[in-house]
């Protein structure tokens, strides 16, 4: 609903002056009291009408030329603040105006944001919201574009990204009661492990480690063995590898983590029979599967991206979105129409797993059994089995080739200023070689199960202290909590369009016996 011209009775209600009146074209989510608007101006707040505007307060890193959507932790944030001044005594009988300026990219992640916010705490539907986003005189809204170097060729819009907050809502991948912001944009950030849990307790996207712990280029590099206490602590059991080798699978497998080699190359898309193979050893694996590639973006992304449209029957658009907000920058060129042309195909086997019930959990079971055989034999060095067109040789991407996509990534991303998070400092270590670290990444809490009273704080966390990274290696993937343990991860929602029936996500994680970290 738009308001184009105020009401006598809204009027004598407020007490309104014409100098009162809403923003012409202002959409409504609340009657009389929530309103998004586009100004060329700021506005100055009234008697009756209070006016904010977040488009520098949330700002979106990025690559190349994408500029959005927002990330969780932001979302997070803004949902905060619209509480908190909807709950406000001084505010309570003001009309409250979220307004945006011009720039299309700016009006487009606000419009998420506040459509977001009526998704999650108004019940209102994605077409609901984004009907109110567009009525009156409001003009549609710039669609998203992907982080490759080049011509936009897949639209996401933010219709797509309201839809995919939704679906994952449904399915309990976030619940901010229970999210701390502060343990996510700690973990994000490329000296502190640079992950993201894309499905809680069962999907999680990192950087690809790295031989050996050190700094490259500015950019933090970490051994295999940086990241064991934080993937025993969070219920990982797994860990997939979609890049070519540069560190010895033993390294995982020698730590108690199975380790699978699903080589594609950079930039590209997965034959049907690494698809196939990804998506069984998802099913056979009880725990949670750490998948990375070089930067952990696209070809991570577009698997993970598979993993959702078949086991929860997520569009590839709304795929695509909730994966990049969980981690900016996922899913790149190709790759995104991949997930559109794979889409019916994917829902179809998911339909298929759903209907065959427990014949198609031993089915998965007997795959899982025989890809941990093929990879026995790899790391015995016997002959790995081809893939075929699947899979291009590993030898045939060199050390010396030309920078790759993923290269590029995460050196834009490790250009980023390093900070540490407010609740602990960042560790230093010189584990050199990999071994055992003096102080290697500690548990935390995932981004869908963490402590309520963490959940509270509205405040940015304190930026960083980085000094120290010009000369010894952040050993860090320091724990945003120190030494303290989390509690139990609680895997998303089964429903009848996730997991299979009898299928359970068995997470073995030691409930902490210490207190919570205090609230701000």
């Amino acid at each position: 609903m738009t308001h184009t011209a105020r009401s006598p009775v809204l009027s004598a209600l407020f007490g309104l002056t014409e100098a009162d009146a809403e923003p012409p074209g202002a959409a409504e989510f609340i009657k009389e009291r929530l309103y998004f608007a586009t100004l060329r101006s700021k506005p100055k707040s009234t008697a009756n009408t209070h006016y904010f505007c977040t488009d520098d307060e949330f700002v979106y890193e990025n690559f190349y030329a994408d500029f959005g959507p927002l990330n969780l932790a932001m979302l997070y944030r803004y949902c905060c603040k619209l509480n908190k001044k909807l709950k406000s005594f001084t505010l309570s009988r003001k009309r409250i105006v979220h307004y945006s300026s011009f720039d299309q990219r700016k009006r487009s992640n606000a419009a998420v944001l506040i459509g977001a916010y009526a998704v999650i705490y108004l019940k209102k539907t994605p077409e609901e919201a984004y009907r109110a986003l567009v009525s009156g005189s409001n003009h549609s809204y710039l669609p998203f574009r992907d982080a490759s170097f080049g011509k936009c060729t897949f639209n996401l819009s933010v219709l797509d990204c309201l839809l995919g907050i939704r679906k994952a809502l449904q399915h309990g991948f976030f619940d901010f009661e229970s999210f701390d912001v502060d343990e996510y944009e700690h973990y994000e950030r490329v000296e502190n492990g640079d992950l993201n849990w894309i499905v809680p307790g069962k999907l999680l996207a990192f950087s690809g480690p790295h031989p050996k712990s050190k700094m490259e280029n500015g950019y933090p590099l970490h051994a295999p063995e940086s990241y064991f206490p934080y993937f025993r602590q969070r219920g990982v059991v797994a860990v997939v590898r979609l890049n070519k080798k540069i560190y010895e699978a033993a390294r995982f497998t020698d730590g108690g983590f199975r380790h699978w080699d699903l080589f594609f190359l950079d930039g590209s898309t997965p034959g049907e029979a690494i698809t196939r193979r990804f998506l069984a050893l998802c099913d056979a694996t009880p725990g949670a599967l750490a998948v990375h590639c070089k930067a952990g973006l696209g070809r991570t992304g577009t698997l993970i991206g598979c993993y959702l449209i078949k086991h929860y029957r997520f569009s590839a658009a709304e795929a695509v979105a909730w994966i990049r907000i969980c981690r900016p920058g996922s899913v790149i060129g190709p790759q995104q129409h991949f997930l559109e042309e794979k889409q019916a195909w994917l829902w179809l086997l998911g339909d298929h797993q759903r209907s065959q019930g427990s014949k198609a959990a031993e089915d998965d079971d007997r795959v899982g059994q025989l890809m941990s055989r093929v990879q026995g034999l790899a790391l015995n060095g016997a002959a790995r089995p081809s893939l075929g067109e699947d899979r291009l040789r590993e030898d045939d991407a060199s050390e010396r080739s030309p920078p790759t996509q993923g290269d590029k990534l995460r050196a834009l991303k490790g250009r980023r200023p390093l900070r540490s998070a407010a609740s602990a400092a960042v560790r230093l270590w010189a584990g050199a070689d990999g071994g055992s670290a003096s102080s290697p990444l500690k548990s935390s809490k995932s981004p869908a199960a963490s402590a309520s009273a963490a959940a509270k704080r509205i405040g940015r966390s304190a930026s960083s202290s980085a000094s120290g990274l010009s000369s010894r290696l952040a050993g860090s993937l320091g724990d945003v909590y120190g030494a303290r343990a989390p509690p139990p991860l609680v895997a998303p929602r089964a429903s009848a369009s996730s997991l299979m029936p009898g299928r359970h996500l068995s997470l073995s994680v030691p409930v902490s016996l210490l207190a919570p970290p205090p609230s701000c």
